[in-house]
């Protein structure tokens, strides 16, 4: 990812050089035209049946829940990828466009280009330079859009001095007051895990050194100016090298890295092509979103230093395998936007604004051209037998990010949702001004799906919803009042945003609470958050889905919550009630996960002993600590996701079933000895590993 396509044609692709004639798009429908203009000159002359009545469209529940907030939307939330050799860089009807799809953050120089581009002289030995792409030309673009810009300072082939220099031109001489400065691109891709397509020229080329680097590039750039944010790449839970430990390092990339530079960094930087083989495979990846994010926020606030949250999380590279340009590619950005946004990533990018002709397919009846752009490059193959649309024609993905820019506004909060039905995703936002946002994706190719919406803590006013809707071949987004606010038809392969109105404005409800904090034991966590103004009561709700869980009310600031499951994760929202009955917006939401017991007859120590990105060789060690012996033994425990299975085990007998694993043997275990067993264990997602186990039916001690 994050380069170009080889030239096609004498020029580099996004040139657009040679014929620009789209191919014919959708001969299906003009078989069906001619197919109808046939049948009904045969109805002319012959008596027919009337035709079967249409079944009716699948019935899925949908549930909205604005008591349960996530995250707030931000004023650089939705981004896009530019690159020097995209010579359609900074220009207007470039920037017109982005600005049209609600664009607020533009990355340059482009990907991996990033790591042997050097700004002064505008140059990228090795590489291609598209005239009129230098760094003025890209902010005078940037501006044109009303974007800011995500700078990428050469990590690859450059210095920390050239780094500062460029801050110092940037935002000094030229005043763009750029705010943003990632330190490399994909720099775990330069060999030392055994791929490399990043350049690199550090003899040493460990997460060390990286880290080691970053400190100076961050002390350079922020002494020229003290207000830029400093990113540092890291890999994304799930995806290659996550979780491997290259030769003479003591730990995997993430860990290392943030061990080392995460006093001096302000943000982390990942990527994310979670792949499939199938358009249906590829977009159940969104489903990956919030268990991956929690890992990295996990390590972020585990290595990166004190205080945890102070590093925030941005996703500058994403797109799909299959469907690039096609409705796959329109639901996936819709659906990960939305997923990435609502757990806290603060900025997620497209990969990328042009990019060029790749091999061109059928998908969903449309025309592909496997062009990672977001607009068309209007570049031929080798021999001008295959062309794409003109330059710039918006791809599919384009109308879903303007779909986007419509829903996910700057000041939005997320809010929880859920549904019934695996092949139909629904996001949700609340603005200040009480309106609630509901984004549905129906991600069934054949099939439209008949929604029933059902809200929590809202209630919609009477009139037909503003719905807009851009389903499979349509040429942009169309927006017309349509339903109602409970029952909704999405068409099949079809992204909808419905704006609805309250039924009442409360003119002054209570401000929203501050995040809250939690202390917790195995069973018990005590949530506490700053005092409001008097009067006010305080209602308390674990997010479950789209219907929260009223956990307890108080007219105090902290309430203890008992009888929770130990080792598990939650996430708690607090909202202030006046006496007039009238409800707050929910507080920022706080996330915790129980421990296991203090004490237990029993301890367990789970270890990764070796990884390599898919699979991992597990090793667990089972301690007595009763005063007697256990006469055979069965470990239980169960797997976080469904996307985790043991593939093999030995020093006992295995067996999974669903998500929970059984290990059991016949072996006596004294009091105070340790049995150990081992297991190969497969992931296709982020791998988070379990965190509880029990021994013959008691919860064991986890270290």
């Amino acid at each position: 990812m994050s380069i170009p396509r080889p030239p096609t044609t004498p020029t580099p692709p996004d040139q657009g050089a040679g014929p620009r004639y789209p191919l014919v798009k959708r001969p299906a429908r003009v078989i069906h035209r001619l197919l109808t203009g046939a049948l009904l000159l045969a109805a002319a002359t012959t008596a027919v049946a009337p035709p079967a009545a249409a079944a009716a469209p699948a019935e899925t529940r949908v549930d909205v829940d604005v008591r349960a907030g996530l995250a707030t939307v931000g004023d650089v939330a939705l981004g896009i990828n530019h690159a020097i050799w995209d010579s359609q860089l900074g220009t207007p009807a470039v920037s017109g466009l982005l600005q049209d799809a609600g664009v607020q953050m533009v990355r340059y120089p482009g990907g991996s280009y990033a790591d042997i581009y050097h700004w002064r002289d505008h140059t990228a030995p090795g590489g291609y330079v598209a005239p009129n792409t230098d760094f003025d030309t890209f902010m005078a673009g940037a501006r044109a859009t009303g974007a800011q810009p995500m700078i990428i300072a050469n990590y690859g082939t450059g210095t920390a001095q050239e780094a500062a220099d460029w801050v110092r031109y940037a935002n000094i001489t030229k005043g763009y007051d750029a705010k943003y400065w990632t330190i490399g691109n994909e720099n775990y891709g330069n060999g030392h895990y055994g791929s490399a397509w990043e350049a690199d020229e550090h003899a040493d080329k460990s997460p060390k050194e990286y880290a080691a680097t970053v400190i100076a590039y961050a002390q350079a750039m922020k002494a020229v100016d003290p207000s830029i944010k400093i990113g540092a790449v890291l890999t994304m839970p799930g995806n290659w090298p996550d979780g491997i430990v290259g030769p003479g390092d003591e730990s995997s990339w993430n860990q290392e890295v943030l061990t080392r530079a995460g006093s001096v960094i302000d943000f982390a930087d990942v990527h994310w092509y979670p792949g499939g083989n199938t358009p249906a495979e590829t977009l159940t990846k969104s489903a990956h979103i919030q268990e991956g994010v929690n890992l990295l926020r996990q390590q972020i606030d585990r290595y990166g230093g004190q205080p945890a949250g102070r590093i925030g999380i941005s996703m500058t590279e994403t797109n799909v395998e299959i469907g690039r340009n096609t409705q796959p590619g329109a639901l996936f950005l819709a659906d990960v936007y939305s997923g990435l946004l609502a757990q806290g990533v603060f900025t997620v990018h497209w990969w990328n604004v042009h990019n060029g002709l790749g091999d061109v397919s059928t998908v969903a009846g449309e025309t592909d051209y496997d062009d990672y752009g977001l607009l068309s490059s209007g570049n031929c193959n080798a021999d001008g037998s295959v062309c794409q649309p003109p330059l710039n024609t918006p791809f599919a993905p384009y109308h879903a990010l303007s779909l986007m820019g419509d829903f996910a506004r700057t000041g939005d909060r997320f809010v929880g949702t859920g549904t019934d039905d695996a092949l139909v995703s629904i996001h949700a936002v609340r603005r200040a001004n009480g309106d609630v946002a509901v984004l549905l994706i129906n991600k069934d190719e054949a099939g439209p799906r008949t929604v029933k919406l059902n809200y929590h803590g809202f209630t919609p006013a009477a009139a037909t919803p503003s719905v807009s809707t851009f389903a499979n071949g349509d040429d942009g987004v169309t927006t017309a009042a349509a339903g109602t606010a409970g029952t909704q038809t999405l068409a099949p392969y079809s992204i909808t945003l419905l704006t609805l109105h309250p039924a009442r404005t409360d003119a002054a409800v209570p401000a929203t609470p501050a995040k809250p904090s939690a202390t917790t034991t195995d069973r018990t966590a005590t949530i506490s958050w700053p005092a409001g103004p008097a009067g006010l009561k305080y209602e308390v709700y674990r997010q479950n889905g789209g219907v929260s869980e009223l956990l307890g009310e108080t007219t105090g600031t902290s309430l203890t919550v008992r009888n929770l499951e130990p080792g598990r994760r939650y996430t708690v929202n607090v909202l202030a009630r006046d006496t007039a009955g009238r409800l707050s917006p929910s507080s920022p939401p706080l996330t915790f996960t129980t421990g296991t017991p203090a004490t237990s007859a029993c301890t367990v120590k789970l270890r990764d002993t070796n990884d390599w990105g898919n699979g991992f060789v597990g090793s667990i060690d089972i301690t007595n600590n009763a005063a007697a012996p256990v006469n055979g033994w069965t470990l239980a425990f169960t797997w976080p996701t469904t996307w985790q299975t043991v593939s093999s085990g030995w020093s006992a007998t295995w067996e999974q079933t669903g998500r929970t694993v059984r290990v059991t043997s016949d072996a006596t275990l004294a009091a105070g000895a340790t049995a150990s067993a081992g297991f190969v264990g497969s992931y296709s997602g982020p791998n988070a590993l379990p965190q509880v186990f029990t021994l013959n039916g008691t919860v064991c001690t986890s270290v």
